[in-house]
């Protein structure tokens, strides 16, 4: 038998609520993007009056803020889960590609345009720094010690993006490296910008990926 719950009815009613909340949100951002996001839009949707759903987020910005949190948390759990089972950089490259494309809204509410008016707490960078952290591990494994380069003399002394993670300087630069340029295709592919171009978009991430483990050998 599985362990009791040790929420109370009410409790587990108002995470029912809040998820319920969420769910309408995506489909809100889905059809007209994070800027057009509105509670009282989603109270409407539920056969609620808009001042009931701020018992369950104090406004906008918090419901962004859960949402943003949420979609950080998954790409994480993506990362260490696919690491766990043995996946190495190109494993990982993979396991974000096709997570982004699992949903790319909730790419783009966290990889994309900025919302406007809206500061996300500093608590979501933490959840960020996951990712990283995991990414790091993998490059740490694969990256032969190296001369120094400029740039790794500079990530020494600037690298409190690592979030203390002791990765020599080439895999600093590698992990950076990969972050960026994988990045820049998946979002150019899933904001549509190869539609008509004529090319397959899994084979250019493939080739990216390829030069950049060429580059880095």
């Amino acid at each position: 038998m599985g362990k009791p719950d040790p929420k109370t009815p009410r409790e587990r009613y108002r995470a029912q609520v809040r998820a319920e909340i969420k769910e309408h949100a995506w489909e809100q951002i889905a059809a007209a993007g994070v800027p057009a996001l509105s509670l009282n839009a989603v109270a409407k949707q539920m056969g609620v009056s808009g001042p009931a759903l701020y018992r369950y987020f104090a406004g906008r910005d918090e419901l962004i803020t859960e949402l943003i949190r949420d979609a950080y948390q998954s790409l994480a759990d993506t990362f260490r889960t696919a690491f766990a089972a043995g996946a190495d950089v190109t494993g990982l490259a993979h396991a974000l590609r096709d997570w982004a494309l699992e949903d790319p809204q909730r790419y783009f509410l966290i990889y994309g345009t900025p919302v406007p008016g809206y500061q996300a707490p500093e608590d979501t960078t933490r959840i960020s720094a996951q990712i990283m952290a995991t990414l790091l591990d993998a490059c740490a494994a694969l990256t032969p010690d190296s001369p120094t380069t400029p740039f790794g003399a500079h990530l020494e002394e600037h690298r409190d993006w690592a979030d203390g993670h002791p990765a020599p300087p080439a895999a600093l630069h590698q992990a950076l490296t990969f972050w960026t340029r994988l990045h820049g295709v998946l979002s150019l592919e899933l904001a549509g910008h190869f539609t008509g171009m004529g090319l397959d978009p899994a084979l250019l991430f493939a080739a990216e990926l390829d030069d950049l483990l060429t580059q880095q050998a």
